[in-house]
Parts: C-alpha cells; structure tokens; sequence
C-alpha cells in the first residue's frame, strides 16, 4: 500500500478576503478614501492661509483660547480623539474577529509595520545624533503612516489592484497606528498626575461594565467618554488615549440575534465625523506652515527636516517591504499567488505617507520651539507629498499589469 507524502503547506503572508470581511474592507476603504480626499484639501487650504496675507488671522485663529484650550489644541487633542477612537475600534476588531486574530496570517503585517516604525527612527536618529545641532527627540515624527492619505491614494490609482493587497496596508495601517498610540502615551505625556488617570481608568472600566450588560443608551456613553477624555488630559497623558482605550473595551461581536454588534454600529456612525470634520479640522491647524524661500533653504541643512525627509522616503519603503521580504523567506510565510512583490514594494512607498500622526507627534517632540516644529512639519509634508507622487507611480504601472 503506497503511502503519499505530507505536504506542507505553508502560511500566506497575505490571506485571501472574503465573506463580511471583504464587506467591512470595502466600507472602510470607501469612507477612509473619502477622508483621505477632505485630509488633502484641507491641508492645502492650510498652507495657502499661512503663506497668505492673511496669514496673522491664520495663527491668531490659531492661538484663539476657547475655554481650557486653544483652536489649535481643541483641534489635537480633541477632534484627533474620535480618530484614534476608531483606530481603537479597528485594532480591537482585528485583534477579535480579523486579520490579527490568526497569528499565521498576522505575523507579516505585523513585522512590516514595527519595521516600518523602526528603521524610520535609526534613520533619524543616525542624522540627528551626528549633527552638531541635531534633535534627538524627534525620532518619532518620521514613524507613523496616515492611513486615510494612504487609501485615498490606492483607490484613486489601484482600482484594478487584489484585495489582499489592500487588505495587507489596512492591516498594517493598524499596527501602525498602535505603535504611533504606545508612543505618544510612553514618550510624549507630561506633568503625570495619578489621580485624574485613576478617574479616568474608572471611567473607562465604567464603559466596559455597561457594554458587557449589553446598555445601548448614548445618554450614559457620551458623558462617559467627554469626562474620561477631560480626566485623561488632566492627568498628563495625551488625551487621544482616552478615545484608543474607550475603542478596545467596545464590543466588537454580534450576540446571538444582533444584527450588528456595538462597535459596528457606533463606527457606522461616527467614521463620518472623523472622516468628514475631525481629521479636516486638526490638518487646517496642523498643517499651516510657512513656506517661503529662506525657509525652504533652512530644510536642506536642518538635521531634524533631513531624518524626517529621509525616515518617511526611505525608512518606511524599505523597513516595510524588508520586513514583509524576511518574514517570508525565513518562515514558513509565502506571499499570496495573487500577489507580485512588486506589489507589494509599490504600498511600502505608500507608508511613507505621514501626515495626521507625523504632524501630531511633531507638536509633541518640538512643542517648546514653534520653528522647529515648522521645519519638523514642512519635512512631513513634502516627504508625504513625494511618497504619494512616487507610490503612484509605481501603482499605476502595477493596475495597468492587472487591467490587461
């Protein structure tokens, strides 16, 4: 009696979508396209307000206090909150019911993303260690990926792409924005104070305890969630925590009978909003940066606008596609036979996209020196810009392949 050998069958890096997956995929593309698109226009409306002559009413817009905050802060540290809320949710439902809930299919996004983040940040730190006048605390600024930017860009030029491709950048988007979350929460609070954490943390374990008695009213979670984000930004953690921890305690999973679990129907809700006005609203205030020729030249020699530049262009391309690369070939990982690694290189420019958080984590590092923060955010976007530009390119050429 003959015997067949054992085939080994080996993990795909990138798994096929189907079923209500490839549904939730495609909805969150559409609605982060859409963002995407706003994100731009909104940064363009910046950088021509602030290199205007009218650019004084655009910082004195800018610093106008209401109540606690400024314009500018409400902007970062509250709207940026219902997005991270939502990166939040998605992580928590990845982590569930998705892509990271198989540790087989989710080791190579995973290990592209932290590549992603690290080689970025030896990037910088290696311009910025060796320069006389170098920011060392600026490491973070080139690690963050704007997933809205970065989708926007794959379904405007890669219609015709696979949907595991799209699937990986969401995926690794994820990641992404955790890692950015870790980050600003360990390295970027200030003045800790324990007892405003302690209420906040309460506050949240509160939220947890009503999803888990199945409580439904908005009347109860929206007290909850401002006062939390209020405690959370008293106690010297950035407030956007607050929305990150408030999204990995929803409920992602449908009770027997439910037609849709909690966080689908508070995200079905809510992704407008921070597609449509939160992220808008925080690039008008983030992105006006003044261009002008010397300031131009200042780019070309400061070591933070270089590691910056060189952490985005360079860093993410090849700690992405590297990362994907190695996991593959020494695991048991193979890429999906959809999928061309050329493929694959084209989206790891695409990272290289920083905006939102890049933005974000630069008012954090240089917030003491408005002109760092300047140049640190010009870096930003012409590196994002180029990114875009380039990753078009190449994407363009990868769906005219799959088109034929």
């Amino acid at each position: 009696m003959s015997q067949h050998p054992r085939i080994r069958q080996k993990k795909r890096a990138f798994p096929r979508i189907l079923g209500r997956e490839r549904a939730f995929l495609a909805e969150t593309l559409r609605a982060e396209t859409t963002g995407g698109l706003l994100l731009l226009a909104a940064t363009v409306v910046a950088l021509a307000w602030a290199n205007s002559p009218w650019q004084d009413a655009y910082h004195h817009l800018s610093d106008t206090k209401l109540g606690p905050l400024t314009v500018e802060a409400w902007a970062s540290d509250g709207a940026l909150t219902l997005f991270f809320y939502l990166a939040g949710v998605e992580l928590k439902r990845e982590l569930v019911v998705g892509t990271l809930s198989k540790l087989n299919e989710a080791v190579v996004p995973v290990v592209a993303a932290i590549a992603g983040m690290v080689l970025p940040a030896i990037i910088y730190l290696a311009v910025n260690l060796v320069a006389d006048d170098g920011r060392p605390q600026g490491w973070a600024v080139p690690t963050a990926t704007d997933i809205a930017f970065a989708l926007a860009v794959l379904a405007i030029v890669g219609s015709s792409l696979p949907s595991a491709l799209r699937a990986f950048l969401l995926t690794l988007a994820v990641v992404d924005d955790f890692g950015a979350i870790l980050v600003i929460a360990v390295f970027f609070s200030h003045g800790f104070h324990l007892i405003p954490l302690l209420a906040a943390i309460v506050l949240i374990a509160v939220w947890y305890l009503l999803q888990r008695r199945r409580v439904r009213t908005p009347f109860l979670y929206v007290p909850i969630a401002l006062a939390a984000w209020w405690f959370m930004h008293e106690s010297g953690i950035h407030a956007t925590i607050a929305g990150v921890a408030l999204g990995l305690v929803t409920r992602v999973v449908a009770d027997p009978g439910e037609e849709h679990a909690p966080a689908e129907r508070i995200e079905h809700r809510l992704r407008p909003w921070s597609a449509g006005v939160a992220v808008p609203l925080f690039a008008l205030f983030a992105a006006g940066v003044t261009l002008s020729g010397g300031a131009v030249r200042q780019l070309l020699t400061d070591p933070v606008a270089i590691g910056v530049a060189a952490g985005l262009l360079v860093g993410k391309s090849i700690g992405v596609f590297g990362g994907s690369w190695l996991t593959a070939r020494f695991t048991r990982a193979e890429l999906n036979s959809d999928l061309a690694w050329r493929d694959v290189g084209a989206v790891s420019v695409l990272a290289g996209i920083g905006f939102t958080v890049a933005l974000l984590i630069a008012q954090l590092a240089f917030g003491s020196d408005a002109a760092q923060v300047e140049r640190a955010k010009a870096a930003v976007l012409i590196a994002s810009v180029a990114a875009a530009l380039i990753a078009s390119l190449l994407l363009a050429r990868r769906n005219r392949a799959y088109a034929d």
